[in-house]
């Protein structure tokens, strides 16, 4: 049996910055097992490594780790979106998946039409159109393209009618 944690995983500890962002936890086949976010990387993935009383889920986990990548981030929301993000491509097994699968607000310009639009959306499809975020502030994203509208006198309306 090999010491726990490997002194792979050993020397990356050492390089975790004390910062915010998302850590992925990976397998030997190099399978995301985990995304979480952290205010300070250091601290909070150190704590998976140590011997203190975790759940069986968190320990069954831990034993199938063969090494981990980070992304840091400029603040703790920035992480949070982050690991929504991606815990909804990757779905990896020992995340819980969200139930309530909320969708940040993202601003969408329809620029591959004549007159563009600007809309608010909280999905994003492969349609042409440009999308800016997502936000965490609906009502900041509201107030935007309602000054978008106004400020440059767009249209409304989905359809544009043909002149006769």
């Amino acid at each position: 049996m090999q010491d726990f944690p490997s002194e792979r995983i050993k020397s990356d500890l050492k390089k975790l910055p004390e910062k915010p962002g998302v850590y992925i936890m990976k397998d030997k086949n190099d399978n995301i097992l985990y995304v979480g976010k952290a205010v300070i990387l250091k601290n909070r993935v150190r704590q998976y490594f140590q011997k203190n009383n975790k759940s069986a889920r968190i320990e069954k986990m831990v034993s199938q780790i063969d090494h981990f990548e980070y992304i840091v981030v400029d603040s703790e929301m920035e992480a949070l979106i982050l690991e929504c993000n991606l815990i909804k491509l990757h779905r990896p097994k020992y995340n819980v998946l969200l139930k309530d699968d909320k969708m940040y607000p993202y601003i969408k310009i329809t620029v591959n039409e004549d007159y563009p639009t600007v809309r608010i959306t909280r999905k994003k499809f492969n349609d042409g159109a440009k999308y800016f975020g997502p936000y965490t502030n609906a009502y900041a994203v509201k107030e935007t393209i309602e000054f978008l509208n106004k400020t440059f006198k767009l249209k409304h309306c989905r359809k544009l009618f043909k002149p006769r």
